[in-house]
């Protein structure tokens, strides 16, 4: 089953995908132009991987780590579908990132990878952009370089984990003014999710709405201000994302702050 969250009508919605739009919890049918995206699960820790695909650490001119190169991010990095992500204009080169998220779905402490799915609620798609001009070093991804407002559009759909075969042999895409630019697989993970879920739970807690971000494959090119990016992948949904300046977010920011003080006061 795939499901969103999102404001309309000064409210926030879960909602369903219909044939002419999308169905919201209270039953009325809407077009999806008339709604504002949120995150579709609200972000508590988040977890980042760093080069966990052999090939992106490769481009980049890193080695592979051995051991998972985890960094945290903060609540309000994430956005919506159809958002836009801000490109400050001191940036010389700013990159998307097609990230399969795993969202927890229970608590969780000294997990077996054996038993790691039966852990995980579902799934969704995330595009963790990164300024390279801020990257201290590879080990040590530094605030700026993730932590930035509006820098990870994360869903539409929440997809649940049933509905999801395998998910360490899905397809990842994406796209800059419909010109795929990068290609790659679940498969090619160095630390596949059950030993993320291991890893992680060895030494601290996880709890359900934790999100771990597993890192994207190489195909990392420059992105401009107006740039359209899509990222997707298979069987999960299609995140689309707007590249904006800092004088056009000057402008839309104060539309920004009204939804995310609405999804503050938790009205359902």
């Amino acid at each position: 089953m795939k499901r969103a969250r999102v404001a309309y009508a000064g409210a926030i919605h879960e909602a369903v995908p219909a044939e002419n739009g999308l169905k919201l919890n209270d039953g009325r049918i809407v077009e999806e132009t008339e709604v504002i995206w949120l995150p579709p699960v609200k972000p508590r820790t988040v977890f980042a991987l760093g080069l966990n695909y052999a090939d992106h650490a490769k481009e980049l001119a890193f080695k592979p780590p051995t051991e998972p190169l985890v960094f945290l991010k903060g609540p309000k990095t994430f956005i919506g579908h159809k958002a836009q992500t801000r490109r400050p204009a001191d940036a010389t080169y700013m990159h998307y990132e097609c990230e399969l998220a795993v969202v927890i779905g229970r608590h969780a402490r000294k997990v077996k990878r054996e038993n790691a799915y039966d852990y995980i609620a579902g799934y969704t798609v995330a595009n963790d952009y990164a300024i390279r001009d801020y990257l201290e070093n590879y080990y040590r991804p530094n605030l700026r370089v993730k932590n930035r407002d509006t820098c990870t559009p994360i869903g539409p759909w929440f997809v649940e984990k049933e509905d999801i075969k395998d998910p360490m042999n899905l397809t990842l895409r994406t796209y800059v003014n419909g010109e795929m630019t990068q290609q790659g697989s679940t498969k090619d993970m160095i630390f596949d999710i059950p030993s993320l879920i291991e890893y992680l739970s060895s030494f601290m807690t996880l709890d359900t709405g934790d999100i771990i971000l597993t890192g994207t494959p190489e195909g990392a090119v420059d992105t401009k201000v107006g740039d359209e990016v899509v990222t997707e992948i298979e069987g999960i949904g299609r995140l689309v994302n707007t590249i904006v300046g800092d004088e056009t977010f000057h402008i839309s920011n104060s539309l920004q702050k009204a939804v995310a003080k609405l999804d503050y006061n938790g009205q359902e």
